[in-house]
């Protein structure tokens, strides 16, 4: 096996992000960079609405991916997904033998394509994650290898809107001419990145806090049992602080450096304005965000002392000042912040944090999983052939034809012109002239006399 090249990009509401990493042959992960730029209003809870901008956005970060690894070019990409209309249904199915057998990774399979089959049709299946086995009514953790006469399985079926791959689709094949190799569901990649085994083993809740969306994930007994995601987000709080009647960029900057979720903070007072409100506006709404993701732990059947292991946080959202700590006393859970686990990826550059980055570094992490492929290619030149220069060929002589004899012309002679007879009047006049000449004469003639 070579080194590979990979990869991802993440879009997300605030932001595209782009990553690229390799995959050595002992199966080490190292990400080499991440390349980001800032969304405006062209991503609206995870689904791209202007496609022709995001793709100028994407394009971007594609170049300076390919600055980095000159004169080689991307040639595919692992796309991230998530969104509002993502979550998790449940499904069961089960296979019957006439007798005892074995359970084999052929078995699993079997009950993985039957699962795939998804009863859902207004949703597109992104993939299917085991929740239980059970042979021969006994719950097993590992059901390979185990003997029975019938096997059943409890997944879950994580699906969403078909419009949001429509887009993608369309923004990579149309747009930017680049091949979508795999889909990967932001929510369990960030999961496998993130979580310990102990954590998923005990229970806990994940919990991503994006611009938009708020997607909450809850593991027990090494699975995942449930996933949801709201439609409340850090911009709900930025869009609450412009009642203040500032702008968007401006109302953004305050609740990241004022803005607190603590009710008991003081006055905000810049120069000569007051912004009291501020943390009104922050403390309510951060409130809701809380209050929705409290529920999604009974909506999966379990309480707060079920999930041992406590919350964990990722996304820009969490970190809002104070958001953590209000959240962890809201629930009564103990709470950390999630970050991409170092000791099985490699992250030379210093400036990469494996917090703030988590959402497009677990996609790469999810990639190595499935054998990817080959995300670079070598451009090729097409070779003009060569054209020999044409050969002039050196004139030979050729005699001239003979002339046929050509018969002398004889010019016939011209005869003299006939004298122009004159008119009358001419013969007239000349004899008057004459006439007057004579009697000249004559007079002359008598002078002399």
């Amino acid at each position: 096996m070579e080194e590979k090249n990979i990869i991802a990009i993440e879009i997300g509401s605030s932001k595209v992000r782009g990553a690229i990493g390799t995959y050595s042959p002992d199966g080490v992960l190292t990400v080499n960079a991440v390349e980001e730029e800032p969304l405006l209003d062209w991503v609206r809870n995870g689904t791209v609405s202007n496609v022709e901008e995001v793709a100028s956005l994407v394009g971007r970060i594609i170049r300076k991916i390919e600055n980095r690894v000159s004169p080689r070019k991307v040639s595919s990409v692992y796309v991230g997904v998530g969104g509002r209309s993502f979550m998790s249904l449940p499904r069961e199915v089960e296979q019957t033998f006439p007798e005892e057998v074995e359970i084999t990774d052929k078995v699993i399979e079997r009950l993985m394509n039957d699962a795939a089959l998804s009863p859902y049709a207004d949703r597109e299946l992104y993939e299917v994650v085991p929740r239980e086995f059970t042979v021969d009514k006994t719950t097993v953790s590992r059901p390979k290898g185990t003997v029975g006469r019938s096997i059943r399985m409890s997944a879950n079926l994580i699906v969403g809107r078909p419009q949001p791959k429509r887009n993608i689709d369309r923004l990579f094949g149309e747009k930017l001419k680049i091949d979508v190799a795999g889909y990967k569901v932001r929510q369990i990649a960030l999961g496998d990145a993130i979580l310990t085994n102990e954590e998923k083993r005990l229970g806990c809740m994940l919990a991503d806090f994006g611009a938009e969306t708020t997607t909450v994930s809850i593991y027990k007994n090494g699975r995942l049992q449930y996933m949801a995601t709201l439609p409340l987000g850090s911009r709900n709080i930025t869009r609450d602080i412009m009642n203040l009647h500032i702008v968007e960029e401006r109302a953004e900057d305050l609740k990241c450096t004022l803005g607190t979720v603590n009710p008991s903070a003081g006055v905000q007072t810049i120069g000569q304005t007051d912004y009291s409100d501020l943390n009104n506006y922050v403390v309510h709404r951060a409130g809701e965000i809380m209050a929705n993701v409290r529920e999604q732990i009974k909506f999966a059947g379990y309480k707060t002392s079920d999930l041992n292991a406590g919350i964990i946080v990722t996304g820009g959202g969490a970190r809002l000042n104070g958001f953590n700590e209000g959240l962890a006393t809201m629930l009564g859970m103990k709470i950390r912040t999630g970050s991409v686990n170092v000791s099985e990826v490699r992250i030379p550059d210093s400036r990469i944090s494996a917090a703030e980055m988590a959402d497009v570094i677990s996609v790469l992490c999810a990639v190595v999983k499935d054998n990817p492929q080959e995300c670079l290619s070598i451009p090729v030149v097409e070779q003009q052939p060569e054209v020999e220069p044409e050969r002039q060929e050196e004139p030979q002589y050729r005699p001239e034809p003979a002339k046929e004899p050509v018969a002398p012309k004889f010019e016939r002679e011209k005869a003299p012109a006939k004298p122009k007879r004159k008119s009358w009047m001419e013969t007239f006049r000349s004899k008057v002239a004459n006439l007057m000449t004579e009697d000249e004469d004559d007079y002359d003639m008598r002078d002399d006399d």
